[in-house]
């Protein structure tokens, strides 16, 4: 079946919970990047080994500065260790040189990431991403919803105020003094005192902020790690200011794009950042890819020079 259709960033997205590869696409570099390993013996300002997402903008910031870039990865994918592989390159990586079983259908209508994680859909990520002008070239999809697990039972995170109403996770009187602390974040501004209310969140802790609202045990939980997303308990004795902050993304996040959680996935996996970063930025870079670097000279002069000499 088809992939599916996929809206641009700036535009409200539908929430799903399906990521399919586009089997037309192909992990090799556009055209005008590849060039033949003749091209090792011309000279360059910069060597880039890796293309992960941070040596990808490296190189982008480094040929927009005006240097002749070189980039090169031993793979013959892009993305480093937080690549999206299609099913041959995840049999090859894991399996060798075994071909994967036919009945598994085409290997491009796979896209499997090797450290799969959620966006905050008003991340400092993706802020930097419309920022920068790169969205055009990529594709999101919202994640349909949030889940926590709590007294046995799996629970969806209310998204909207009907799911809180009727959300078994706390009780009626329960959810009218979890209002009243919700409208308190949701109104705090770092910046404006009267928001405040008199309270001093750089030295007030979390379990001391939330005491303020009468809330039960449970409710904090839920609101150190379903909302707030901290691993562990720890933020309960520390100034209240940092849970507040990351409540406030959650639901920046959450209203966005009006989906059912707040996070959102590129529709063709993570690897997709990477090339973005480095494709939509410059064209005139040289980009090899399947080369191992076998040897460097380094040589010191006015400037630190690298310079490859087998490959």
């Amino acid at each position: 079946s088809p992939p599916p259709t996929a809206a641009p960033l700036s535009t409200p997205l539908l929430p799903t919970a399906v990521l399919r590869a586009d089997p037309s696409r192909s992990p090799e570099p556009p055209r005008q990047a590849r060039r033949e390993v003749a091209a090792m013996d011309e000279e360059y300002d910069v060597i880039v080994l890796g293309t992960g997402l941070k040596e990808c903008i490296l190189s982008g910031l480094l040929s927009v500065d005006g240097l002749k870039v070189l980039h090169m990865d031993r793979n013959d994918y892009y993305g480093g260790d937080s690549t999206s592989l299609n099913l041959n390159q995840l049999w090859k990586k894991f399996r060798g040189e075994d071909k994967p079983p036919a009945h598994l259908g085409s290997s491009k209508d796979y896209n499997v990431d090797m450290v799969p994680k959620f966006m905050m859909a008003n991340g400092t990520l993706v802020r930097t991403l419309i920022h920068t002008n790169v969205t055009k070239y990529l594709s999101f999809k919202a994640v349909d919803g949030s889940f926590v697990f709590s007294k046995g039972k799996i629970h969806k995170v209310p998204a909207t105020d009907m799911e809180a109403l009727k959300s078994p996770l706390m009780g009626l009187f329960e959810k009218r003094r979890a209002r009243n602390f919700f409208i308190y974040v949701q109104n705090y501004d770092e910046a404006d005192p009267k928001t405040h209310q008199g309270l001093d969140l750089t030295t007030l802790t979390t379990k001391e902020l939330i005491a303020k609202y009468g809330l039960v045990d449970d409710t904090v939980d839920f609101i150190g790690h379903a909302l707030a997303l901290h691993r562990d308990d720890r933020h309960l004795n520390e100034p209240a200011l940092d849970t507040v902050k990351r409540m406030k993304l959650y639901s920046e996040s959450l209203a966005r794009f009006q989906g059912g959680s707040p996070y959102i996935y590129p529709l063709y996996g993570l690897g997709e950042l990477p090339q973005v970063s480095v494709f939509s930025v410059c064209y005139t870079f040289i980009v090899i890819l399947h080369v191992h670097v076998t040897k460097m000279l380094i040589c010191y002069n006015a400037f630190l020079c690298y310079r490859v000499l087998h490959v």
